[in-house]
This record gives structure tokens, C-alpha cells and sequence, in this order.
């Protein structure tokens, strides 16, 4: 069905993106429907309790995600409870996609491998353009003024993407950059994010912080066999007024997710 609806397009990259997120999940969901019923034979005596499916019943007891989905799901650090509203939101932000269409803004925190949208959007301007891919890199903008709910179009070039949370710092709404946490608060929403592909484009030396942008608030990764990082996903430029040692030390960085 996805595959007809959004086939490989060169003039459309998000198409490829999409079929790849739906294969992801939907792996995930068929390991879970196939252990779910495995486990409720294993519990009434119909089948042998192995080792594995004795895991994945302590593991649902302690309100954990069972080893089994770990290996197949995207990365978490949720309680299972948690996770299971997680990834319904997850299930409903790509079933949106394919019933309305290619998205005005993104929900960046629903990808299972986010690498592949950014990736995408530059190569949708690339090939708009006719312009090599790796002279291409995203500018940003933080239109903070609006939110995601408030978009009707999409933009012509760049999209529009929400849903990261920021830690070690918040975002000042008035002066629109950077600035100190409030008490009392670990995490605060980051204002949605345009990012707008340039080419040959200078990075700002001052006037910014390179933010790393993480999956999970753990930090920390294995190389995939995509040679990307199982948590980092990338570098994004925050406005600040101070300079980039003072956030370091902070240790702000930006998440897809938190632990609730």
C-alpha cells in the first residue's frame, strides 16, 4: 500500500524515507503481536516456558520493554507503560503521513532513523536545484513566535520540524537565543526548527552553539552497520549571546525523547 501510494521518486526523497520508517515498524509490530501470543500460551501451559518468554514476562511485570521488542524498536529509555504511548504516537504520526499526505511540519521524535529524513530534505533541495548533495548543508531558523499547530503550508524550500527538548539551558522568547534554566526545570520544549538547505554554506564562528542533538538522554552509542551513531543524530546552531564554553560546561544539549 505504501509502496503504490509513495513509490521511489526522484523529485521526492521524503517517499523513500517514509516506506523505510513504515518497514521499521512494522517489523516491530509484528514481533511484538507474535511474542504477545506465544507468552499468553506459555502462561496458561499450552507451550513450554522458555528462558526468553520467562524474560519477557518479568519484564512486562516490572513494567519494562521486554528484550525481544529492544532488539526491534527504536531506542528508549521509557518504561513500558510509557512506551507503548510512545510508539502509538508513533504509529499515528506516520498513518497521518500516508492518508493526508507529505507533512507541513514534522515530528522529528516519531522517526526511527531520523538521519534518513534530515538527509532527505537536503537531497530533495539537491536535486530541485541541480546541485551536488555534498555541497549542501542546513541553515536554521527558529520561528518562536508561532508553533507547529499554527503551519498551514509547507515551506518552498527546507521543512518545517518540531518535537526536540532542550537540557541544560531554555529558550529566551523574547530575545530569542539562549539563556539560564528556570529552578526547578531539567528539561524545557525547544520553539519549532526550519531548516533550510544552503549551498557552500559558511558556518557562523560567533553568535551560536553547536548543540548535539541525541535520540535518548543517555548520550551514549554504538556505530551502526549504517555507520551512523545508535544515539547521536546531529549538530544543530542555537542563537546565544555567550560563548560556547559556558553551555559546554552546562551541558546542554538537545533529545528526541525523555525518559517519561
Amino acid at each position: 500500500m505504501v509502496s503504490n501510494a509513495y513509490p521511489t521518486m526522484y523529485e521526492e526523497s521524503m517517499n523513500t524515507v517514509i516506506f523505510q520508517e513504515c518497514v521499521r515498524y512494522n517489523g516491530l509490530l509484528a514481533a511484538m503481536a507474535a511474542s504477545l501470543k506465544v507468552i499468553q500460551k506459555a502462561l496458561v501451559g499450552e507451550v513450554a516456558m522458555s528462558e526468553e518468554l520467562e524474560d519477557m514476562a518479568t519484564a512486562i511485570f516490572n513494567n519494562q520493554v521486554p528484550p525481544v521488542w529492544v532488539k526491534k524498536g527504536f531506542l528508549s529509555l521509557k518504561p513500558l507503560a510509557s512506551w507503548i504511548l510512545d510508539c502509538n504516537d508513533r504509529i499515528d504520526f506516520l498513518n497521518r503521513w500516508i492518508k493526508g499526505g507529505t507533512p507541513k511540519v514534522y515530528w522529528i521524535s516519531g522517526f526511527f532513523f531520523p538521519q534518513a529524513f534530515f538527509t532527505g530534505n537536503i537531497q530533495n533541495y539537491a536535486r530541485l536545484k541541480t546541485i551536488a548533495v555534498d555541497k549542501l548543508s542546513n541553515g536554521f531558523e527558529y520561528p518562536d513566535d508561532i508553533t507547529h499547530e499554527d503551519i498551514k503550508e509547507k515551506p518552498e524550500y527546507g521543512c518545517y520540524c518540531y518535537g526536540l527538548y532542550l537540557e541544560g539551558c531554555r529558550w529566551d522568547y523574547d530575545t530569542h537565543q539562549l539563556t539560564d534554566s528556570s529552578p526547578k526545570k531539567l528539561f524545557v520544549d525547544m520553539p519549532m526548527m526550519k531548516l533550510i538547505p544552503e549551498a557552500e554554506r559558511a558556518r557562523p564562528t560567533s553568535g551560536i552553539y553547536m548543540c548535539p542533538v541525541y535520540k535518548v538522554l543517555s548520550r551514549t552509542g554504538t556505530l551502526s552497520t549504517t555507520g551512523h551513531s545508535t544515539n547521536f543524530v546531529m549538530w544543530i546552531e542555537l542563537p546565544s549571546d555567550r560563548e560556547q564554553r559556558v553551555w559546554i560546561k552546562a551541558g546542554v544539549a538537545c533529545f528526541l525523547a525523555l525518559r517519561y
